[in-house]
């Protein structure tokens, strides 16, 4: 479970960040297996919801749960997602 702290940080550092996935007409099923591939790339994911708009929340707390992933926060049609690396040679951010 993250911090405030820790939400705020992660949060700043991902205002620099583009969207790495879209969500869209295909819906969460399509999007798992990328989200699990960006999240081990990346640690910390921004991903757009281009459609499911009325469902964003839900739907990003469902991703970020399946991924082993904290949401860290859902701002305007963007959902933020952090996972950090298992392997802390290779973390990439530091709480």
């Amino acid at each position: 479970m993250l911090s405030s702290k820790e939400r705020a940080s992660l949060s700043a550092l991902a205002n620099k960040l583009s969207p790495v996935l879209h969500l869209g007409k295909a819906g969460a099923d399509g999007i798992r297996a990328a989200l699990s591939k960006a999240l081990a790339d990346h640690e910390l994911v921004k991903l757009r919801f281009v459609d499911f708009k009325g469902e964003k929340a839900a739907i990003a707390r469902e991703l970020a749960e399946g991924a082993g992933a904290e949401l860290v926060r859902v701002i305007g049609h963007v959902a933020i997602i952090y996972k950090s690396n298992p392997d802390p040679e290779k973390r990439k951010i530091e709480l």
